[in-house]
Protein backbone atom coordinates (compact mmCIF):
# COMPACT_ATOMS: atom_id res chain seq x y z
CA UNK A 1 0.00 0.00 0.00
CA UNK A 2 1.46 3.44 -0.73
CA UNK A 3 1.68 6.67 0.94
CA UNK A 4 -1.13 8.03 -1.41
CA UNK A 5 -3.67 5.01 -0.84
CA UNK A 6 -3.07 5.62 2.81
CA UNK A 7 -4.13 8.79 2.70
CA UNK A 8 -6.70 8.22 0.48
CA UNK A 9 -7.72 5.82 3.13
CA UNK A 10 -8.23 8.39 5.80
CA UNK A 11 -4.92 6.62 7.39
CA UNK A 12 -2.28 9.81 7.07
CA UNK A 13 -3.92 13.28 7.30
CA UNK A 14 -4.11 15.20 3.89
CA UNK A 15 -5.32 18.80 3.32
CA UNK A 16 -7.85 17.20 0.65
CA UNK A 17 -8.71 19.61 -1.82
CA UNK A 18 -11.41 17.55 -3.55
CA UNK A 19 -12.77 13.75 -4.10
CA UNK A 20 -15.07 11.37 -6.77
CA UNK A 21 -15.40 8.05 -7.16
CA UNK A 22 -12.22 7.74 -8.72
CA UNK A 23 -10.03 10.35 -7.87
CA UNK A 24 -8.50 11.92 -4.42
CA UNK A 25 -6.95 15.81 -5.14
CA UNK A 26 -4.85 17.28 -1.80
CA UNK A 27 -2.49 19.68 -1.03
CA UNK A 28 1.69 18.75 -1.83
CA UNK A 29 2.57 19.33 2.38
CA UNK A 30 5.95 19.97 0.62
CA UNK A 31 4.99 22.45 -2.55
CA UNK A 32 7.03 23.87 -5.53
CA UNK A 33 4.89 26.86 -4.54
CA UNK A 34 2.38 28.05 -2.36
CA UNK A 35 -1.47 26.02 -3.74
CA UNK A 36 0.28 23.08 -5.23
CA UNK A 37 -1.94 19.75 -5.56
CA UNK A 38 -1.76 16.37 -5.98
CA UNK A 39 -4.39 14.42 -8.05
CA UNK A 40 -4.12 10.37 -7.57
CA UNK A 41 -6.05 7.66 -8.74
CA UNK A 42 -7.94 5.99 -6.31
CA UNK A 43 -7.09 2.36 -8.14
CA UNK A 44 -3.00 2.09 -7.01
CA UNK A 45 -1.38 2.04 -10.32
CA UNK A 46 2.63 2.97 -10.15
CA UNK A 47 2.93 4.61 -13.52
CA UNK A 48 0.53 7.19 -15.37
CA UNK A 49 0.46 5.75 -18.56
CA UNK A 50 -0.42 2.24 -17.29
CA UNK A 51 -3.88 3.67 -15.53
CA UNK A 52 -6.88 2.08 -17.82
CA UNK A 53 -7.58 4.33 -20.93
CA UNK A 54 -10.57 5.96 -19.53
CA UNK A 55 -8.96 7.03 -16.49
CA UNK A 56 -6.68 9.37 -18.21
CA UNK A 57 -9.60 11.51 -19.64
CA UNK A 58 -11.52 10.97 -16.02
CA UNK A 59 -8.31 12.06 -14.51
CA UNK A 60 -8.37 15.68 -16.66
CA UNK A 61 -11.57 16.42 -16.00
CA UNK A 62 -11.76 15.82 -12.17
CA UNK A 63 -8.72 18.15 -12.25
CA UNK A 64 -10.02 20.96 -14.59
CA UNK A 65 -12.03 23.10 -11.13
CA UNK A 66 -9.39 22.51 -9.52
CA UNK A 67 -7.18 24.05 -12.04
CA UNK A 68 -9.25 27.01 -12.66
CA UNK A 69 -10.04 27.33 -8.48
CA UNK A 70 -6.01 27.47 -7.73
CA UNK A 71 -5.65 30.05 -10.81
CA UNK A 72 -8.87 32.20 -9.23
CA UNK A 73 -6.84 31.15 -5.33
CA UNK A 74 -3.29 32.11 -6.26
CA UNK A 75 -1.56 35.26 -8.28
CA UNK A 76 -0.13 33.22 -11.21
CA UNK A 77 0.02 33.01 -14.71
CA UNK A 78 -1.86 30.28 -14.75
CA UNK A 79 -1.78 26.38 -13.14
CA UNK A 80 1.39 24.24 -14.54
CA UNK A 81 0.43 20.52 -15.07
CA UNK A 82 3.33 18.11 -14.35
CA UNK A 83 3.81 14.22 -14.30
CA UNK A 84 6.95 13.10 -12.55
CA UNK A 85 5.81 9.97 -10.60
CA UNK A 86 9.18 8.93 -9.26
CA UNK A 87 8.99 9.72 -5.93
CA UNK A 88 6.18 7.64 -4.97
CA UNK A 89 5.39 4.94 -7.11
CA UNK A 90 1.58 5.85 -7.86
CA UNK A 91 0.59 7.82 -10.68
CA UNK A 92 -0.63 11.30 -9.85
CA UNK A 93 -0.61 14.70 -11.32
CA UNK A 94 0.58 17.98 -10.12
CA UNK A 95 -1.00 21.11 -10.37
CA UNK A 96 0.81 23.85 -10.05
CA UNK A 97 0.55 27.65 -9.72
CA UNK A 98 3.01 29.15 -12.55
CA UNK A 99 3.96 32.15 -13.51
CA UNK A 100 6.82 30.84 -15.51
CA UNK A 101 8.58 27.59 -16.69
CA UNK A 102 11.01 27.31 -13.29
CA UNK A 103 7.77 27.22 -11.16
CA UNK A 104 7.79 23.52 -11.80
CA UNK A 105 11.63 22.70 -11.50
CA UNK A 106 11.64 19.74 -9.58
CA UNK A 107 15.05 19.45 -8.56
CA UNK A 108 14.74 22.88 -6.74
CA UNK A 109 14.20 23.33 -3.14
CA UNK A 110 10.53 22.30 -1.19
CA UNK A 111 8.55 25.11 1.05
CA UNK A 112 8.21 24.53 3.92
CA UNK A 113 5.14 25.72 4.98
CA UNK A 114 3.18 25.92 8.63
CA UNK A 115 0.12 23.74 9.41
CA UNK A 116 -1.86 27.08 9.17
CA UNK A 117 -0.49 28.45 5.61
CA UNK A 118 -1.38 24.74 4.13
CA UNK A 119 -4.70 25.24 5.40
CA UNK A 120 -4.79 28.45 4.44
CA UNK A 121 -4.25 27.22 1.19
CA UNK A 122 -6.60 24.54 1.73
CA UNK A 123 -9.61 27.23 1.97
CA UNK A 124 -8.53 29.47 -0.56
CA UNK A 125 -8.87 26.73 -3.33
CA UNK A 126 -11.99 25.01 -2.03
CA UNK A 127 -13.47 28.78 -1.79
CA UNK A 128 -12.22 29.48 -5.43
CA UNK A 129 -14.22 26.01 -6.64
CA UNK A 130 -17.33 27.01 -5.01
CA UNK A 131 -17.47 30.41 -6.12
Amino acid sequence: MTIFSKIIAGDIPAYKIAEDEHFFAFLDIFPLVEGHVLVVPKLEVDKFFDMPEDYLGRMLVFSQPIAKAIEKAFPCNRCGMAVVGLEVPHAHLHLVPINGINDLNFTRGKLKLTPEQLKASQEKIIKAMKG
